[in-house]
């Protein structure tokens, strides 16, 4: 598995090496010692799949704080989608900042997001489904989100349209009227 630290510390673009044939292919998603090798120990303990039926289905921006804080890893089980990770650790040299990366079927890449970054993503292609590994659970007491649309983040969300946003994400505040619960430790 190729292993890519991006722009933002901490986060990592995952791309498992696939081993096809004329039946398809074979790949290993995610292993545990091989990623502790490389830096990356994780305990997922919770796997989310979801499918977003239209194109421009915009998903976050997401959180979970802690004591219930999340890392994922995020892959695309169908279609296509554009899915991207913030800094919102206060005093890190790069809170605010995005990465963003396309993430397919048939490319195979993942996104490997910490504690202490918003997540979300956009389909590019009609019932795409989205396969996450979680390293805490669900909480609802801790869930939270921030506008996906923020000015003073930028993100290019690359729609051609109107976002399709459930209630809780078009009423999420703005990243000016958000306070982070995360807080830099001087490392990723």
């Amino acid at each position: 598995m190729q292993v890519t630290e991006t722009p933002l510390p901490g986060v990592f673009l995952l791309e498992p090496r696939r081993f096809g044939d004329d039946r398809g292919f074979f790949c290993e998603s995610w292993n545990k010692a091989r990623m502790a090798e490389a830096g990356l120990d994780y305990d997922f303990v919770q796997d989310n799949h979801s499918m977003s039926a239209q194109v421009g289905t915009v998903r976050g921006l997401h959180f979970q704080s802690p004591p219930h804080a999340q890392a994922k890893l995020v892959r695309c089980g169908r279609g296509v989608l554009f899915d991207v990770a913030v800094d919102i650790r206060k005093g890190s040299p790069t809170y605010g900042q995005w990465v963003g990366y396309e993430l397919s079927f048939d490319n195979g890449k993942q996104l490997l997001i910490p504690e202490g970054f918003l997540h979300g993503f956009a389909t590019r292609t009609p019932d795409t489904e989205i396969i996450y590994k979680c390293s805490d659970y669900y909480a609802p007491d801790c869930d939270g989100a921030v506008r996906f649309d923020c000015p003073d983040l930028g993100i290019d969300w690359g729609l051609s349209g109107d976002a399709v946003l459930s209630e809780k994400d078009a009423a999420a505040p703005v990243m000016a009227d958000f306070d982070s619960p995360f807080v830099w430790e001087g490392a990723a």
